[in-house]
């Protein structure tokens, strides 16, 4: 990947079924754009990276500790390793940007979709 890049040059991965992502990642920090069609779930998973995020575009429902709360355009969350966390897109999708560090190494090895326009930016 070059160190310079525009986000429809970047291949896209699918994480879960209607989640797909965008990731740009350096040696211990990863960022992915995730577009999230409506209703998509990401379940109940935990991993040892910490994750920042924020919503970009739509909402989600995010279960986070035992707290659940709705986040639109702005809403962010901070996931320490090892936490257990799901969410869910609202009913327009959602477009949103997680911070993992390290990167998601998982990541790697998932499939391609085909290749298509990001969501965003618009």
């Amino acid at each position: 990947m070059a160190d310079l890049e525009v986000l429809d040059a970047l291949p896209t991965k699918q994480i879960w079924d209607g989640v797909v992502e965008r990731v740009v990642e350096g040696e211990r920090m990863g960022l992915a754009i995730v577009e999230l069609e409506p209703g998509a779930v990401v379940p109940e998973h935990r991993h040892d990276n910490e994750q920042l995020g924020f919503v970009i575009s739509g909402s989600v429902t995010f279960t986070l500790g035992g707290e659940t709360k709705q986040l639109g355009p702005g809403g962010t969350w901070r996931i320490l390793g090892g936490t257990p966390h799901e969410v869910v897109a609202g009913p327009e999708g959602a477009v949103v940007a997680d911070i993992f560090a390290p990167p998601r190494a998982d990541w790697s090895e998932l499939p391609a979709p085909p290749a298509r326009e990001p969501l965003w930016p618009v």
